[in-house]
């Protein structure tokens, strides 16, 4: 089973930046595609971005325009870059492996790490 780690978030004033960072390891099933979602209080978890192994990449447009989704191969992770943080972007950020299946339709696996907080102060 795949083993997701999350690390990075922090406490920051509003338009201030963080990278955070997934590291996958273990026995991975089939996947082509990594994203990352976030989670407020009280709210449903969504996907923010997500990347294809061929490196296509798609952002919700919640965030779209302020963050940067990549892979780091020295490190074997998947990175987001966040610039220009709001308050509404306070959430427990995970990120997981999934199915991407063409255009924006991806779909992650139920195997989530243990997020990383995330908190943007006005």
């Amino acid at each position: 089973q795949a083993q997701l780690v999350e690390s990075g978030g922090g406490v920051v004033q509003a338009g201030e930046s963080l990278r955070l960072s997934c590291a996958v390891s273990g026995r991975t099933v089939s996947f082509n595609a990594i994203g990352w979602y976030r989670q407020a209080p009280g709210e449903q978890r969504r996907r923010v971005a997500f990347i294809t192994i061929g490196g296509l990449t798609n952002y919700a447009d919640s965030m779209k325009g302020r963050i940067t989704i990549s892979r780091d191969s020295a490190k074997n992770t998947v990175d987001l870059q966040m610039n220009s943080l709001k308050p509404e972007d306070t959430a427990v950020y995970y990120c997981n492996i999934g199915r991407w299946f063409g255009g924006s339709k991806y779909q992650p696996y139920d195997s989530w790490g243990q997020g990383t907080q995330v908190t943007v102060s006005s």
